[in-house]
């Protein structure tokens, strides 16, 4: 909605202005607007646009999330470098019940870009695995299959791994 830059200047004028306040002795004024800075400092790290694209994932919704994530225009100046992976990552994930190939291409961007979340990171690795044994490329998927286990510490995607071990047995 508002620019990255944007979002930190009307943060320092409202902690600005909180300060004011509590100097006239309006100190719940101070505290509480001081506080409502908090919300543009954490937008700044965590894109709108995209939490609620991830919101519409969570409920299916393929066609929802990519109007939310239509919404950012130009996302290489408006966004910062891990927002910037995650759109490409969500970008990733939408594609990748249509077209395999550019889904792979959006899942390696989002990976060369980072990810905050291994979990995350890991499931963007299991989906190119994916696609590298859909593609025949056995010994990619194989090292992708690896490093995905290794990411996933809380063994939250070991039956997905184990079943793609199962299915490149019989590649």
């Amino acid at each position: 909605m508002f620019n990255k830059n944007l979002k930190l200047i009307i943060a320092g004028l409202i902690i600005a202005f909180g300060i004011y306040q509590i100097t006239e002795s309006f100190i719940g004024n101070g505290i509480s607007l001081i506080l409502f800075s908090g919300i543009f400092i954490f937008l700044y790290f965590k894109n709108e646009m995209i939490l609620l694209a991830f919101l519409r994932l969570r409920k299916q919704d393929f066609d929802g999330a990519k109007k939310w994530l239509d919404r950012i225009k130009n996302p290489e100046s408006a966004l910062t470098q891990k927002q910037l992976g995650y759109y490409n990552y969500l970008h990733g994930l939408m594609l990748s019940q249509k077209n395999m190939t550019q889904a792979e291409k959006y899942f390696k961007k989002a990976i060369k870009l980072g990810l905050s979340m291994d979990h995350d990171l890991a499931m963007a690795k299991l989906n190119l695995a994916g696609i590298a044994m859909t593609k025949r490329r056995k010994r990619e998927a194989q090292m992708l299959l690896k490093e995905a286990k290794k990411l996933d510490k809380n063994g939250m995607m070991t039956d997905q791994i184990r079943m793609m071990k199962q299915q490149m047995k019989k590649i």
